[in-house]
């Protein structure tokens, strides 16, 4: 029982993906498949992302399950029937990804699909949620065999993205060329790094932001500006939804925002670290915003050693995402 509940979330992320299972009857969305713990622990290394020269498209094979960090061009050819396969692409904080469909040979009518959705989806859990992306859940959708040659290509609203396919015919094969984007003002990101620094800057628009850190990490908030309340002293308040603009420190098991546990509301502004250990897996800073001013929160985190998890795994967090 304790082993159960001492699974780390990229544990469970390994076993999610490991895990995952086509939706049945004749859906498109596949929101599962399979890899190997040490396989998706690399696709968050930075290593993983190699350099081309610009005049050459870095090209190879796309698998069933799969994990793209590079810019380039990924064929798919099917050897046997491929029902439940899932491509996900991952790009810089600061950059969005565009998928153009090329050289698409399968066959809609007998069941074949192609479809990008913006986001990631695990276990059914959607990143980002649902209260974080501008769109509504079905446009996030963008199926070949219904668009065609209407929607060639899709581009995130983030720094994530995937594609799901099914295959049912040896020999059916489709290309897709993956680009990266400069995102001027990024919103929503699952951070490749278990250490860095950022700073979430939501320029008057009434939208919500996420930054996502897979890890237990000590998060330093440096600076956190909302607009509307300055020079008084920085504190964490237990609720700020009044207020319409706040930040949130979020914690647990999931990729899904709106189902992770709030550890506290900041919605005073300041200057100056603050510091905290969230014991959580899957870690998040969530800034909401009204759209009457530029919000800002400068922060750096680090992932937290052993030793420190061992000194807090009796807090409420820390059972909190071991228990869920």
């Amino acid at each position: 029982m304790r082993v159960m509940m001492e699974r780390t979330f990229r544990e469970q992320l390994f076993f999610l993906v490991l895990c995952l299972s086509v939706l049945k009857g004749d859906s498109r969305y596949i929101e599962s498949n399979e890899i190997s713990k040490d396989e998706l622990y690399s696709f968050f290394n930075p290593e993983l992302k190699r350099e081309t020269p610009e005049e050459l498209m870095y090209r190879r094979p796309l698998r069933c399950l799969d994990m793209v960090a590079v810019e380039g061009q990924f064929t798919f050819t099917a050897e046997r029937p491929q029902l439940s396969c899932a491509a996900f692409f991952m790009a810089e904080p600061n950059e969005v990804i565009s998928v153009d469909y090329d050289n698409v040979d399968i066959d809609c009518s007998g069941g074949d699909f192609i479809t990008v959705f913006d986001g990631w989806v695990m276990k059914g859990e959607k990143f980002p949620s649902s209260q974080d992306h501008p769109l509504p859940v079905y446009e996030r959708y963008v199926d070949y065999c219904d668009s065609g040659s209407l929607r060639r290509t899709v581009r995130s609203s983030q720094n994530v993205a995937m594609v799901f396919f099914r295959i049912h015919n040896a020999g059916s094969s489709f290309t897709l060329t993956v680009r990266k984007h400069i995102n001027p003002f990024p919103c929503n990101v699952i951070s490749q790094s278990p250490e860095g620094s950022y700073t979430m800057v939501i320029p008057q628009q009434h939208r919500n932001c996420s930054f996502s850190i897979i890890y237990p990490v000590e998060i330093d908030v440096s600076e956190f500006s909302l607009g509307h309340l300055h020079n008084f002293p920085k504190r964490s308040l237990p609720g700020c939804a009044e207020s319409g603009d706040f930040v949130q420190l979020l914690g647990g098991n999931g990729i899904d925002t709106s189902k992770l546990l709030p550890i506290t509301d900041l919605c005073i502004s300041f200057t100056g670290p603050t510091h905290m250990k969230i014991g959580c897996d899957n870690t998040v800073v969530r800034m909401v915003s009204s759209g009457k001013f530029v919000s800002r929160v400068s922060f750096s985190y680090r992932l937290l050693d052993s030793q420190e998890l061992q000194t807090i795994k009796l807090n409420n967090v820390e059972d909190f995402c071991f228990n869920n």
